[in-house]
């Protein structure tokens, strides 16, 4: 008790410091509408094994089956190795490193997965790591206005509507103007691109493939981008790299994507991973940190924290960026990952995404009402207009054990579907999504 008692005394005495009588005084300016009433609902204790048959029953209640599902988001693949690496404690609790000279483990891990980026996206340097891909597309825009100090950002309405709402929530209280560039069967009409490119705009974003899975024509694009001092960011699917054109041969100053893909389940919506990648020239300005690789006066080889800028920590109103932590083990996973499927494992399985998903949609678009709902080229991804409300097909595919897609209604498409496809999914399974649609559409 006299442990008790001196803390007691101590909060006494830290409440009298800072000029309060009492905890209630502390909270005063907390309206008592939102105050907890009465004592917390806590259940009585239980044992250990009663707490494992609790958690056992619960997850019994999940719901298992074949997934379609997309929009950022994809059922991959994950070699046992990764799992089996990332679960060694040295991995496994890695964080930040703020005294980068003892933590030559996180360093080296940051420096592999950084290097294997930069070779996946042929950009120049890439940087450990953003929490996920919206809020790395938020920091790039960021780092486009105070390259260019300019106010003006145009985002395509082909853009994640996730990514968007972080991208205007990061610029909301800034005196920035966001423009929309308009759509045409899915994909970004290029008269309009040409026409809002002006001098005025500090950075041009294009999502390829776009989030109802189609390519942009990047080529037209990336000439648009000749002679001006817009910055262009590039938000990719890490997977198509295997079999399409990298974010560099576009001309794209920053490549923005998420990084779930690589090695990391879909884990109920996260911890996720930002990939950020830019050219050269905006080095000394990109948001987070860089390991580097040196050597020390008896020329051993040592790992530093190459760039972090001090201000994300002590000086936040002068920073470029506020991001200061990075998703470490979430990054690990994914060096893991591109080092156990190589350059070659990276081809086959984004050439099996694009012809299951070919095949898929190929015979969809043979029952009668479905049609594919744009003419663009597209990948492991595509949408689909259905003769019936799309929440019908998603619902009467939990009964068969198939998550059916994505309804695009919330972004003004009736009857739209958004399929994915990877390379998990059998003949089998996509023949059975197949008939299922068949019956459901009859």
């Amino acid at each position: 008790m006299p442990y008790l008692s001196n803390a007691s005394t101590d909060i006494r005495e830290m409440l009298k410091t800072i000029g309060v009588d009492s905890f209630e005084d502390l909270i005063s300016n907390i309206p008592q509408t939102v105050r907890l009433k009465g004592e917390i609902p806590i259940p009585q204790a239980i044992s250990e094994l009663e707490v494992r048959r609790m958690m056992q029953e619960l997850a019994g209640k999940n719901q298992t089956g074949i997934s379609f599902l997309g929009g950022g988001v994809y059922d991959h693949y994950i070699p046992a190795v990764v799992n089996e690496l990332a679960a060694r404690p040295e991995f496994y609790t890695s964080y930040t490193p703020y005294q980068p000279e003892v933590s030559q483990g996180n360093l080296q891990i940051m420096y592999e997965f950084q290097s294997m980026i930069c070779e996946l996206t042929a950009m120049d340097v890439t940087n450990a790591s953003m929490y996920e891909a919206g809020s790395a597309l938020a920091e790039a825009v960021l780092l486009a206005l105070h390259h260019t100090r300019k106010r003006k950002v145009l985002l395509p309405a082909t853009l994640n509507p996730n990514y968007r709402k972080v991208v205007e929530t990061y610029l909301a209280n800034m005196e920035v103007e966001i423009e929309e560039i308009p759509a045409q069967n899915l994909t970004l009409n290029l008269s309009a691109i040409k026409k809002q490119w002006t001098d005025e705009v500090a950075a041009v974003v294009i999502q390829h493939p776009n989030y109802y899975g189609f390519f942009e024509n990047m080529a037209e694009i990336s000439a648009e981008k000749q002679d001006k001092s817009t910055l262009l960011i590039q938000v990719y699917d890490p997977i198509s790299l295997g079999i399409l054109q990298p974010p560099a041969a576009w001309g794209a100053d920053i490549a923005i994507a998420e990084g779930q893909s690589l090695g990391n389940a879909q884990n109920y919506g996260g911890p996720y991973l930002g990939l950020f990648s830019s050219s050269q020239k905006l080095v000394r300005k990109i948001p987070g940190r860089l390991s580097g690789i040196t050597h020390d006066g008896n020329g051993k080889r040592g790992f530093v924290l190459t760039l972090q800028t001090r201000e994300q920590h002590i000086r936040r109103e002068k920073a470029t960026s506020n991001i200061c932590t990075n998703s470490g083990l979430v990054a690990a996973r994914a060096a893991f990952y591109l080092a156990t499927v190589g350059k070659e494992g990276i081809k086959e399985i984004a050439n099996l995404c694009l012809q299951k998903a070919h095949y898929l949609a190929a015979e969809l678009i043979q029952i009668p009402g479905v049609e594919m709902a744009g003419p663009a080229p597209f990948f492991k991804e595509f949408t689909i207009r259905l003769p019936v409300e799309a929440r019908k097909v998603i619902s009467e595919g939990l009964h068969h054990k198939l998550f059916a897609g994505i309804n695009l209604e919330q972004s003004g498409l009736k009857n739209h579907l958004l399929i994915a496809v990877t390379e998990k999914r059998s003949r089998a399974d996509l023949d059975l999504f197949i008939s299922f649609m068949k019956e459901v559409l009859s």
